[in-house]
């Protein structure tokens, strides 16, 4: 479920054990068809603001009733491939200070 606060959009997310836990989408992505999303937890941004937070790289897919949902990627080269273009997206927005 997608919440928008000010551009930004949060989703609350729901693990095996039925604990519910809010993310950030911080990007998005295309690979081979399919959409993933990068996502860090609700307020880690304003909590690491000098600092790279870690992220969880999920796909969307559709369930067997026809609604969205988020999944985690079990192939390792899917998610290395996706995590190499996030993080080639990621070091894209970083501004370096200093001299040429």
């Amino acid at each position: 479920m997608a919440e928008k606060e000010n551009e930004r959009e949060f989703y609350t997310l729901v693990d095996e054990e039925g604990t519910e836990t809010e993310f950030e989408l911080i990007a998005e992505t295309e690979y081979e068809g399919k959409t993933y999303f990068a996502m860090i937890p609700a307020g880690a941004a304003e909590e690491k603001e000098d600092e790279f937070c870690e992220y969880v790289i999920l796909r969307r897919d559709t369930d067997e009733n026809g609604e969205d949902t988020l999944v985690t990627i079990d192939d390792d080269d899917e998610f290395d491939n996706v995590a190499d273009i996030f993080d080639d997206q990621f070091s894209e927005e970083i501004e370096y200070d200093g001299a040429n």
